[in-house]
């Protein structure tokens, strides 16, 4: 492929192209050189959609909440941009399309594009070229983009490094999901979803989680210094009122019960995701969250590059991967000086080999 065919790219999707951009998102998940110089050329133009993380546990109905939300978002006259992470099919190595399937409803719809990629083992709930097909649907001019991730439990925070706003989804009757919460989840939630709502138990996550933010001030609450707290000791003696120093404005992630299966309390949780984004605004988070972003997706990206460049000089220097693994494991090779060698750092010890 020629530069005048990334260049072909780029216009197609700049101009709202859907089967150009799925040509342009297939090339980004097979690493194909034309890729990179197309989104070269579309990097200027991206930075306008509003991105929203849908992530939670299997089963907890992820997708028919996305599905809801599509329906939301085009009620408004908004386009959306979908971005259904799948499981890897352990045949092909490509996407087991469920999350496609269940958006049928919207596949006819111009202002709605939804495209499936494959995790190829990747951890954290994302797949690689995450990062970049959705600077592909931010060019083509979509308003919000919804990343709906795989579904792993608590390993699934990656997401909160991508998205401006995290919609962390449970269900009654599942205590994984709260063991995800105390393990980390709880912290990258901007939104919290009770789906199935009707069903026994709700109210019990819905409390579960209100002890948890509860506790989670309490460990944040910054210690005073000891002046203040010297003042306030005796403010307390004089029976003057204490004043407590303000800090920076936080966010409380609002708890919305959902029955997305009816359609019940969409509204309601779309309404706490726009306040959530006027808040970011409002306060200039929203830049801070930009900047950790770009370093995400840039660190990805410069990971990658590394990776390759370094497997190709230990293919050509010391043979192919397999050949060096088995004599690292049969200790003729230390792993330690080879990784050292290739990443440039003086070796320590014999690598040969």
């Amino acid at each position: 492929m020629t530069e005048s065919t990334a260049q072909e790219l780029a216009r197609g999707v700049l101009s709202g192209d859907v089967r150009r951009a799925s040509r342009l998102m297939r090339l980004i998940d097979d690493q194909a050189p034309v890729a990179t110089e197309a989104l070269k050329l579309l990097f200027p133009k991206t930075g306008r959609a509003w991105i929203i993380g849908v992530t939670g546990s299997p089963g907890a109905g992820k997708s028919t909440l996305t599905d809801r939300l599509i329906t939301a978002f085009r009620a408004q006259g908004k386009t959306v941009g979908v971005i259904a992470v799948d499981p890897t099919s352990p045949f092909t190595g490509g996407a087991i399309l469920g999350d496609r399937i269940r958006m049928q409803g919207h596949a006819t719809d111009p202002g709605v594009f939804i495209r499936s990629l494959a995790t190829r083992g990747n951890l954290g709930g994302l797949s690689r070229a995450t990062g970049d097909c959705l600077r592909v649907m931010d060019a083509m001019g979509r308003d919000v983009i919804i990343v709906e991730t795989v579904g792993v439990g608590q390993d699934e925070i990656d997401i909160a490094q991508l998205a401006h706003t995290t919609v962390v989804v449970l269900v009654p009757g599942m205590g994984d999901d709260i063991q995800a919460i105390k393990a980390g989840i709880l912290e990258v939630a901007d939104v919290f979803v009770v789906n199935k709502a009707d069903l026994d138990g709700a109210d019990r996550v819905v409390r579960e989680l209100r002890a948890n933010l509860e506790l989670r001030h309490a460990i944040k609450a910054p210690p005073l210094d000891h002046d203040a707290h010297h003042r306030m000791v005796l403010a307390k003696a004089e029976g003057k009122a204490v004043e407590v120093p303000a800090g920076p404005p936080e966010w409380e992630p609002p708890i919305q019960k959902v029955i997305s299966a009816k359609g019940t309390g969409v509204d309601e949780l779309l309404g706490a995701i726009e306040r959530h984004q006027r808040f970011l605004v409002d306060t200039g988070e929203k830049a801070t969250r930009e900047q950790t972003r770009a370093m995400t997706q840039f660190l990805t990206l410069l990971r990658d590059r590394l990776l390759r460049a370094g497997l190709e000089r230990l293919e050509r220097e010391r043979g192919n991967l397999s050949d060096v693994a088995r004599r690292i494991a049969e200790r003729r090779a230390d792993p330690y000086a080879l990784a050292d060698e290739l990443a440039g750092e003086p070796a320590v010890g014999n690598s040969k080999g």
